[in-house]
């Protein structure tokens, strides 16, 4: 069969460049220290003075980077070559209105990084599945023998973002990133040679107006595309094949379908590319959780072996990948009640993932800051699966209400608790209901802004009682 090519991309300078950076989180950083490297002229802004920011404004400033914190130079902004935004500033906010009123464009920091990449690109969005497929490409092409770099909006110190990539001396052939709906929102020039969607539902709706607006975003992904240009999506996924609309290139699938290219058959990860046909790994022996975990993992076959892995390469790498932190991730196994850290679950596609990944009665732990979304769509999942759902947080009062509302009165109905205060004293109850078989799953279905400074903070927090609980 024929695989993607790989292509070089030549580094340009910025040499005498006016390069400007809105934010000082890791991806702003990151761009500053590129835009330097390839000797621009940077100056970075950032609203806030808390330590942390002041630390990196420090840092950057050692380098030769101008850096203003508590606020921003409009004038210096408009100014600017090119202008990268965080990802974590809304549209509206009130820097990025001032520019627009002066018409003043600006990119996002993944679409500045594309333009110094070493290697040919793979892109992966979607909804949920995306940090889990980016790595798991990675894992899968080195266990080939390929040379790749991942990055993005992984995040958690699991992989850097995209400009220390384009930054860094490791060589590579292939780059995978990761991208936000956030990130997409920014570009202007960016192309992947294979491009990936995990799958699409309702989420960021304390950011977007609506659904279309969401998916706007994510179609975005699709927009410079050209005739060779290689796609992989979901089969039999008609939203996501209008996202994609008549965008030029070749598509390939991945999931239940007669026409995917990645599919279980007879119980085994199983590829059809062309006229070949290879057997990966019996789904037994795939070490993560859950049915959405495989179909990542059909995803990130296939993309592995189009950008030239071999089947042995990627069994191998199959076989051996273990669960990511705060992704089904499994914390304590004591006294025959499994704790299981999902904190990265943050929509109700993401809970209900988790749900219906385990056999297992559950003890479901939601709670968070309130993302706009329906929790009594998750009932028709809990009869018969969860025998307590926990809700705390400050969407927690919401999620009670609407769950006791809809939920039938007859059958297998969980029983719905509020839990007032922290996560410590939602964990202690956990503990105290659980009963031997049980399985005590932290999948959230909503952010953690209330009590956390991310999911990873919070699921690290609830690890640690887990341990202590068990």
């Amino acid at each position: 069969m024929q695989r993607v090519n790989v292509s070089k991309s030549v580094p340009l300078g910025l040499s005498g460049v006016n390069v400007a950076v809105i934010g000082l989180g890791a991806s702003g950083v990151a761009a500053a220290r590129l835009a330097i490297a390839k000797g621009g002229e940077v100056y970075v802004s950032d609203s806030r003075t808390d330590d942390a920011i002041a630390a990196r404004g420090a840092d950057l400033r050692m380098v030769g980077i101008d850096v203003e914190v508590g606020g921003h130079t409009i004038e210096r902004l408009a100014r600017a070559g090119i202008v990268v935004a965080s990802p974590g500033i809304p549209p509206d906010a009130p820097v990025l209105r001032a520019l627009a009123e002066r018409g003043v464009r600006w990119i996002s920091e993944p679409e500045f990084a594309s333009r110094f990449l070493p290697g040919s690109l793979i892109a992966i969005t979607g909804t949920n599945g995306k940090t889990t497929t980016t790595l798991l490409v990675d894992h899968l092409l080195r266990a080939s023998g390929i040379r790749s770099v991942a990055g993005g909006n992984v995040g958690g110190g699991l992989a850097p973002p995209a400009s220390d990539l384009a930054r860094g001396v490791e060589p590579a052939d292939w780059v995978v990133l990761e991208m936000s709906s956030f990130q997409l929102a920014g570009v202007e020039t960016f192309r992947p040679d294979i491009g990936v969607v995990t799958n699409l539902s309702p989420d960021h709706l304390d950011r977007y107006s609506g659904v279309d607006e969401y998916y706007a975003d994510k179609a975005r992904l699709f927009e410079n595309a050209t005739a060779d240009s290689v796609w992989v999506l979901p089969a039999g996924d008609q939203t996501i094949q209008a996202l994609a609309g008549p965008a030029p290139g070749e598509r390939f699938y991945f999931g239940p379908g007669p026409n995917s290219n990645a599919f279980v058959d007879r119980g085994i990860l199983t590829l059809r590319v062309g006229g070949d046909v290879e057997p990966l790994l019996p789904v037994a022996e795939f070490p993560l959780f859950g049915a959405h975990n495989l179909e990542n993992a059909l995803a990130a076959s296939l993309v592995a072996y189009l950008a030239g892995a071999e089947a042995g390469g990627i069994t191998a790498g199959l076989g051996s990948v273990r669960a990511l932190p705060h992704r089904l991730e499994p914390v304590s196994d004591r006294g025959d009640v499994f704790w299981v850290n999902d904190s990265k679950a943050t929509n109700l596609a993401a809970t209900r993932s988790a749900i219906t990944s385990f056999n297992r009665p559950l003890v479901l732990l939601l709670g968070g800051k309130d993302k706009g979304e329906d929790f009594a769509d998750l009932v028709p999942l809990l009869l018969g699966r969860v025998r307590i759902v926990l809700a705390y947080g400050a969407a927690g009062p919401r999620i009670a209400r609407e769950l006791v509302a809809a939920l039938p009165g007859e059958g297998s109905v969980p029983d719905i608790e509020l839990v007032e205060g922290g996560l410590d004293r939602v964990v202690a109850r956990a503990a105290s209901m659980a009963i031997q078989g049980d399985i005590v799953l932290l999948s959230p279905a909503c952010s953690s802004f209330d009590m956390y400074e991310s999911y990873e903070h919070r699921g690290r927090h609830f690890a640690l009682l887990a341990r202590e609980a068990a």
